[in-house]
């Protein structure tokens, strides 16, 4: 996490803060299962983390019902965080070169990743952001993933400690899936009741996923392929020229922390499910306005690591505290306050 997503992460609760948990699905297409061959849940999980990234060409549906307030600073990200259904656009080569297209009311975002640098155009702003940083995940720079990364990035922080089935076959995208489960093992300290992805029955590469919360059967967010295509797309495609009249300007790299948390950095206390990420939040206007929103919707709460509110969603809770430390997590707020303590 960097320090310009800090205060849309924290937020999103929530979204980021539950470790991407947020991240993916929509429910498998209705019809009948594929009849598919038997496999075992530790070998269809093991294929997955095994599978290369492929080429792709995908439309991603983004179906919301958390429930969050409107986060400051988030841009196109915030109408995708609100309750509703969105669209955007995912490319990849399979190389590591990345474009996503996420369209607004007041533009288009789109992030370009040519394998050595990152180009952000903001076409409502007219801007352009380049960093000269190879960066796969296109979320760091404001963009979301496409669910096969973000999936699989789920399936590796939650395996050790899940308990994991394989429940039944569906068609997603046109295409053949396993029903891959992850449930909380009984230790696990989480609002989250399961996790489930449907992995491509050829590829092994997850096509959706789907968070579902303790007390409902609906999922509490799914994202996940309406469209998909694995022929290699254009090469142009990962080309970026500013377009005229844009203004360019410089992106900066930043390293990731290796201690505690300074202004702007994060630290995760726990693993797995009860995992709270921790930050202190960077002197910045969108902190200001992240403060405003807790004050005004969020729940006050005191003890003895000081003044806060909490930020609560169907997937998880925030606390801000007064003196700008952030814990978010997919978890009870005691868990979020003993984290603070244990930070």
């Amino acid at each position: 996490m960097k320090r310009k997503n800090v205060a849309v992460a924290a937020t999103a609760g929530t979204a980021a803060g539950v470790l991407g948990l947020t991240m993916l699905t929509l429910p498998a297409g209705a019809g009948a299962a594929p009849a598919l061959p038997t496999v075992a849940p530790e070998q269809l999980v093991e294929s997955v983390m095994r599978a290369a990234p492929p080429a792709l060409t995908g439309t991603v549906a983004v179906d919301n019902a958390l429930g969050l307030p409107a986060i400051p600073g988030a841009g196109q990200a915030s109408e995708m965080l609100g309750d509703g259904t969105s669209r955007f656009q995912v490319w990849a080569d399979g190389q590591g070169r990345h474009r996503v297209s996420v369209p607004s009311d007041s533009g288009e975002m789109t992030v370009v990743d040519d394998g050595s640098t990152v180009w952000k155009w903001d076409s409502g702003k007219q801007t352009v952001t380049r960093t000269a940083e190879h960066a796969p995940e296109a979320a760091e720079h404001g963009a979301p993933p496409d669910p096969a990364a973000a999936a699989r990035s789920v399936i590796d922080k939650l395996r050790q400690t899940s308990d994991v089935k394989v429940d039944g076959t569906a068609s997603v995208a046109g295409r053949d899936a396993y029903e891959l489960v992850l449930t909380p093992k009984p230790t696990e300290r989480t609002l989250l009741r399961e996790v489930r992805v449907a992995v491509d029955a050829e590829k092994r590469i997850p096509l959706e996923l789907s968070v579902l919360t303790n007390g409902s059967d609906d999922p509490a967010l799914q994202v996940g392929f309406t469209d998909l295509d694995l022929t290699a797309p254009d090469p142009a495609l990962f080309r970026f020229t500013p377009p005229a009249g844009a203004q360019v300007q410089d992106g900066k790299a930043e390293q990731r922390p290796q201690h505690q948390p300074a202004q702007g950095e994060h630290r995760v206390v726990g693993d797995g499910w009860d995992s709270v990420v921790v930050a202190q939040m960077p002197q910045q206007q969108d902190s200001q306005e992240l403060r405003q929103v807790a004050e005004r919707t969020g729940k006050p709460i005191s003890g003895p690591w000081g003044n806060g509110w909490v930020i609560g969603t169907k997937v998880g809770n925030a606390l801000l505290t007064s003196d700008g430390r952030v814990a978010v997590g997919a978890v009870p707020e005691q868990v979020l306050i003993a984290a603070l303590g244990d930070a």
